[in-house]
């Protein structure tokens, strides 16, 4: 689950120029602006579903993962939003009108020289300078892009900022993961209140990466998410704590608790497990704990993350211990309006049943601002 799509909104509807009446009718379920909700069920089909879903108001596409190359170790992460807007004014031609607004956030974290670095960029799809295929899967936003190869496996990545660059080819391991149940996943009660949302949980990964005047061949491990809906955040809701885990046993976890504005946790936090051998099984709230072990404070937003964990989860008698590979990890994306979020790499270790294991992932934290990012 991803990103901050309240303040994407505003900027968005501030970059549109000819907005008026509200898309044509969906078939129900449906918003009062015309968007499909996500309610089951649900059948994914692929490579279909890995295409952008117009019909729908929110949807992103993220990647993340580790790399190596040169006896330097990196983390990386490509995420690129769509934002649907109102329908276009009747009648409109002008090259800039616009039905979505396309956002794209990366970020490298270079380990050894323990350095953070990201950039954002927001655009109107005009022109074919930013956009989201609906009929294969393409996205892009000026040169950064994520598509999929002609022979219909390996996923494309490009992403290109001011100070640093990376090509990337992905090839996944085992198959799309549904998270949830009837392939929804719920967020918080209330129909449409939830998502449809996938993972590829373990990419082979091959590439080139330039930073600081150094251009290196990289190797490692990502990880997709893909999630689209239309109204899947309660106002009860303060932010989220978002976890991705993947074992050097081949298993991957995924593990996402809502925080709620009370203090609580919202009951719908869920999670996923995925076997060595890409079998999967839903996690409800009740079948895991995340504890954080330390902070950290932002110098620069005087915002306060957790920063450390422990993973446990009973049933499986696993018992993680979570570190960010740098304190330092957070983001401030001028393009959606300042929003401000943690999303880093970080180190697993840990045992199950007297075994030691080891592992990799990533970690995302939004609302410690005091600002919900939805």
């Amino acid at each position: 689950m991803r990103a901050v799509f309240a303040a994407a909104m505003a900027v968005a509807c501030a970059l549109v120029l000819e907005t008026g009446s509200a898309l044509a009718a969906e078939p129900v379920p449906v918003t009062a602006e015309g968007f499909r909700l996500a309610v089951p069920p649900y059948a994914f089909s692929f490579p279909r579903d890995h295409a952008s879903h117009p019909s729908f108001k929110t949807e992103w596409w993220y990647y993340t993962g580790h790399l190596e190359g040169a006896g330097r170790e990196f983390g990386y992460e490509l995420t690129f939003f769509r934002v649907g807007l109102p329908g276009l004014r009747p009648g409109s031609k002008s090259a800039w009108a616009a039905r979505d607004v396309m956002f794209v956030h990366l970020a490298l974290t270079d380990v050894k020289g323990r350095r953070f670095r990201f950039a954002d960029a927001a655009r109107r799809p005009a022109l074919g300078v930013a956009g989201a295929d609906s009929a294969h899967y393409a996205v892009w936003l000026e040169q950064s892009f994520a598509r999929l190869a002609p022979d219909g496996r390996t996923h494309e990545l490009r992403g290109v900022a001011p100070d640093f660059e990376f090509a990337l080819d992905l090839a996944p391991g085992k198959p799309p993961v549904a998270h949830g149940a009837n392939g929804v996943s719920q967020k918080s009660p209330g129909a449409g209140n939830a998502s449809h949302y996938y993972s590829l949980t373990r990419m082979s990964t091959r590439g080139r990466l330039r930073v600081g005047g150094d251009t290196l061949a990289v190797s490692g491990e990502s990880w997709m998410d893909h999630e689209f809906g239309s109204g899947a955040m309660s106002a009860t809701h303060a932010g989220w704590d978002w976890f991705s885990v993947q074992l050097d046993d081949g298993r991957e976890l995924m593990l996402y608790q809502l925080r709620l504005k009370s203090g609580g946790i919202e009951p719908l936090s869920s999670g996923t497990i995925v076997e060595a051998d890409g079998r999967s099984r839903h996690l409800a709230l009740r079948d895991f704990r995340m504890t954080p072990t330390g902070r950290w404070k932002s110098p620069r937003t005087g915002a306060e993350y957790p920063s450390g964990w422990t993973v446990e989860l009973p049933a499986e008698a696993l018992s993680l211990t979570v570190s960010p590979v740098l304190a330092d990890q957070e983001l401030a994306a001028a393009s959606m309006g300042g929003v401000v979020y943690w999303e880093g790499a970080v180190r697993v270790r840990g045992t199950q049943r007297g075994r030691a294991v080891t592992g990799k992932g990533y970690v995302e934290l939004t609302g410690y601002t005091g600002r919900a990012p939805f």
